[in-house]
């Protein structure tokens, strides 16, 4: 059953040299307990997109489109509703716990106010729960330190107490943004068992946003590559990372460091990428793609479904890809 559908989403952002698009028509859909990670460099439109989803875009975004949660069109919704639908039926986690939690509540507080906010719960019982999902989340003596301040905590341990915050109600969706991001690698992994440890525990369906292949491997059933605010490829992560049909879903493959791999094998993507008020006519990754065509500068390639299922947007054929 498809718990989340999103149709031709866009982002735009108005600013004084004119538009910018952000995210230009994404469509995925997310069934309960599925995962997808949504991947591509800096800039290419992935916390844009689920911003738009949770109603935080900036002042100056304007999302359109449809993003439908369980029968119900989330995009654009007012404050009142959303907030409810945030609180208990998706919730999302920043890649920065350090400046989402707040440094002058101790952890408690923070976590039972969501609590006694959104489900009616006395404080005693909401700092319960709390300890509970602490206790979850592998925070040793959780008991204790759940009456701890932030800044007592280890990035790693931060991380976790904002997961923990996260899974309060119980959503039906779970977001992360960049999750691992500033961790040592140890943590990273910690953090990534954790987070699918829970999911299936829960049933819940997580979207990932990454720049990051390696976290994505193990943690995520399907992946969408995204680049200039435009999906390049679209399918099951095992099929992607096996064989990529999109030449920049390759150069992201191709960059990232392997035990087994000489480092002289080791490939940069070359150029940067696109200026998101000066994108190129064509495939927004035609500037630095070594399978340019004519046709590449000057037409946007379709979204086309091959013969496995998974989508594309290229006009080499993927035979051509060697």
């Amino acid at each position: 059953m498809t718990l989340l559908s999103v149709e031709n989403l866009s982002v735009e952002f108005a600013t004084n040299d004119g538009m910018v698009q952000a995210v230009d028509g994404i469509n995925f859909s997310l069934d309960k307990g599925q995962s997808l990670a949504i991947v591509g460099e800096s800039g290419s439109g992935k916390s844009q997109t689920v911003f738009s989803l949770m109603g935080l875009l900036a002042d100056n975004g304007r999302a359109s489109g449809r993003a439908v949660l369980d029968g119900q069109d989330i995009l654009n919704l007012p404050s009142a509703k959303l907030n409810k639908i945030r609180a208990e039926r998706m919730a999302m986690i920043f890649q920065d716990p350090m400046t989402s939690l707040n440094p002058y509540m101790r952890v408690s507080d923070q976590m039972a106010e969501v609590l006694v906010h959104h489900r009616g719960m006395s404080k005693r019982d909401a700092i319960a729960r709390s300890i509970a999902l602490l206790d979850a989340v592998r925070i040793p003596e959780a008991a204790k330190r759940v009456h701890m301040f932030p800044h007592e905590f280890s990035g790693g341990m931060r991380q976790r107490v904002m997961i923990a915050m996260a899974l309060l109600c119980e959503p039906d969706l779970l977001i992360a943004d960049e999750p691992t991001t500033a961790l040592d690698v140890t943590v990273q992994e910690q953090i990534m068992e954790l987070l699918a440890s829970l999911q299936k525990d829960m049933n819940m369906a997580m979207i990932l946003i990454t720049h990051d292949l390696g976290v994505v491997a193990g943690s995520c059933q399907d992946m969408l590559v995204l680049y200039g605010g435009q999906v390049m490829e679209q399918g099951p992560t095992t099929d992607l990372f096996a064989n990529p049909s999109h030449p920049y879903t390759r150069g992201l493959l191709q960059a990232i460091p392997r035990l087994d791999q000489d480092m002289d094998a080791l490939h940069a993507i070359p150029g940067s990428p696109p200026n998101m008020m000066n994108m190129p006519q064509g495939c927004p990754f035609s500037p630095r793609c070594n399978y340019v065509t004519d046709k590449c500068h000057t037409h946007r390639p379709k979204i086309d479904r091959d013969a496995s299922g998974r989508l594309r947007a290229c006009h080499v054929a993927q035979g051509d890809l060697t």
